[in-house]
């Protein structure tokens, strides 16, 4: 163990790179790899089992490294927030962190299905979420325990949908706002984000305000009765089931009556929706991605 570790550590200290912006992946992978030798216990006292097989100038130096490599995070972090805050040129390092996705090297393994990756740390670092304040309610039934979009999804549904300003993306079900936040950030688009449970919606408020953010809202409403008569593209992460789905569906089939509209889909609610004879696929329908459909003239 000690011999593994202290090759990370010489290794890791003479990459300087790692502090460029740009590195971000590799710097997460370098911090998990800190972390697995070290068994999480970086922040606190090492237990006697881990100190005992470990040289004593060691964990200083592990310690340094790890300090090190989250404070350019942090850094990053706050960069990206000024940038968006300021709304000059405000996504394009978000953007180009985010098109590492696609590319592979020998760092990590490509993450698939709803699996997180350190796109996930990216937007939690950027977007900056406030724990809710208060307790979560209990879900009605048919309701879906809320789970974040991961981000690399986020980030292709708004490459291949290539929303415009005459857009407005409804986000159904939207938790504590990944999405329609993302979406403001990242295009001209005007984004709404409905959600049933109210702490999360005052943390996407939050965000939101604190990234001087003025096209997107949060509305605290239960799908089934929304107003969705603006929406030109819907996302849907299967917040719900059962009937709960139908009667949205229902509402969606409505709207598709009076002008196009988009909805994309991630989860096990895209085999159901694939079924809609009034919708038709954008391209195969590809496993562990997110779908993409449109109304049928």
């Amino acid at each position: 163990m000690m011999h593994g570790l202290q090759n990370l550590i010489g290794e890791l200290e003479q990459d300087c790179s790692l502090n460029e912006p740009d590195r971000l992946r590799q710097r997460i992978d370098a911090l998990d790899r800190l972390d697995a030798y070290l068994d999480g216990q970086l922040d606190g006292p090492l237990p006697a089992i881990i100190t005992q097989s470990i040289a004593p100038e060691i964990y200083p130096r592990a310690k340094a490294l790890y300090v090190r490599l989250e404070q350019a995070n942090s850094e990053l972090y706050q960069t990206i927030r000024l940038e968006i805050q300021r709304s000059a040129e405000r996504y394009e390092l978000l953007q180009r962190l985010a098109s590492q996705s696609n590319q592979s090297d020998n760092t990590t393994s490509p993450t698939v299905g709803e699996g997180y990756d350190y796109l996930d740390e990216l937007v939690s670092g950027v977007l900056q979420f406030e724990e809710p304040s208060t307790d979560i309610a209990q879900l009605p039934a048919e309701m879906v325990f809320y789970q974040p979009t991961p981000a690399r999804h986020i980030f292709d549904l708004i490459h291949r949908v290539a929303l415009t300003e005459r857009d407005v993306l409804i986000d159904l079900g939207s938790g504590m706002g990944h999405v329609p936040l993302l979406a403001a950030i990242c295009t001209s688009a005007r984004s709404i984000g409905i959600e049933l449970e109210a702490a999360y919606v005052d943390c996407a408020r939050q965000s939101a305000q604190a990234l001087n953010l003025n096209n997107v809202a949060f509305i605290q409403q239960d799908a089934r009765t929304a107003d969705l008569s603006t929406g030109t593209v819907f996302y849907l992460y299967t917040p719900f089931i059962g009937m709960i789905l139908r009667t949205v569906l229902d509402s969606l089939r409505r709207e598709a009556a009076t002008r196009p509209i988009r909805i994309c889909t991630f989860g096990p609610c895209t085999a159901i929706i694939a079924e809609e004879p009034w919708l038709e696929a954008v391209g195969p329908l590809e496993t562990h991605r997110l779908a993409i459909f449109r109304s049928r003239n």
